[in-house]
């Protein structure tokens, strides 16, 4: 590795970790123009005084709308292995629920979904990295949910699970099932010249995304990892071990089930 490619990846470290320290005086000048909503980071306003600053592509990120572009994906390609915390959702047995569904109503149904996790997912400080079909992946990281990121993740997935519906007098309108895992992951710009992607990538990723696939509609399966840093809140959950595609050892999660007297609705 060169010098210059040492540079880059410590700057990346420090900007997820600490959080992206834009040139001292943007950052000075930034709070004192009048406009909110504004990114959590750097403070730029994304309306009132701050519109025409979204010329200067300091607009709303695709991937949450509280943080700029410039704090998100307009950085340059490249990127850091830091500890992450990754959340997967997912809608259980969706083909045959919109099997019978006309296909303005899957679109109302997804779209109400997306919504929904948006909003929760914001809400909770997360980097939504994608929309899947019927599932949505969201990173944790410490630079943006702060040092309790793994505490947030299991927050939102709660939060996610009391969007559509579980925990509610009127029950679920989607079954949903939810995976966290966390530890090291490779977060960056992600891609070639022109065509890049914020994103993170490597085992927990891949962990989190199959953790997911064995949770039952209602549930969100941790593992063993999230759990340590959130026990002291939700008390002893039930242990289960998985066998997980491509891993040789089996790996211990904790089960949360969303009801009305679930802990786990504050």
């Amino acid at each position: 590795m060169t010098q210059s490619q040492q540079r880059d990846e410590a700057w990346w470290r420090d900007h997820l970790v600490k959080g992206h320290r834009l040139e001292h005086l943007a950052r000075r000048l930034f709070p004192l123009v009048p406009a909110s909503p504004r990114c959590k980071i750097c403070f730029v306003p994304f309306a009132g005084f701050g519109l025409p600053l979204r010329f200067l592509g300091w607009s709303p990120s695709r991937k949450n709308p509280r943080l700029c572009t410039w704090c998100c994906e307009r950085m340059p390609p490249g990127g850091a292995e830091v500890d992450i915390a990754v959340l997967f959702a997912d809608v259980r047995n969706y083909t045959s629920l919109v099997e019978q569904m006309p296909g303005q109503a899957v679109a109302t149904l997804m779209n109400r979904f997306y919504q929904a996790a948006t909003r929760v997912l914001i809400d909770h400080d997360a980097i939504i990295d994608k929309f899947l079909g019927d599932s949505v992946m969201a990173l944790f990281i410490p630079g943006v949910a702060g040092p309790g990121y793994r505490d947030m993740a299991v927050r939102a997935g709660a939060a996610l699970l009391r969007s559509v519906g579980y925990g509610t007098p009127d029950g679920p309108w989607l079954p949903l099932g939810v995976g966290i895992h966390a530890g090291p992951a490779f977060v960056g710009n992600v891609g070639s010249e022109g065509v890049v992607d914020f994103t993170a990538i490597g085992d927990t990723v891949n962990v989190a995304s199959r953790i997911q696939s064995q949770a039952a509609a209602g549930t969100i399966l941790i593992s063993e990892t999230v759990y340590a840093a959130v026990a002291g809140r939700y008390g002893e959950l039930e242990a289960r071990s998985l066998t997980l595609k491509g891993k040789q050892e089996p790996v211990a999660v904790r089960e949360l089930r969303v009801s009305a007297a679930s802990p786990i609705a504050t």
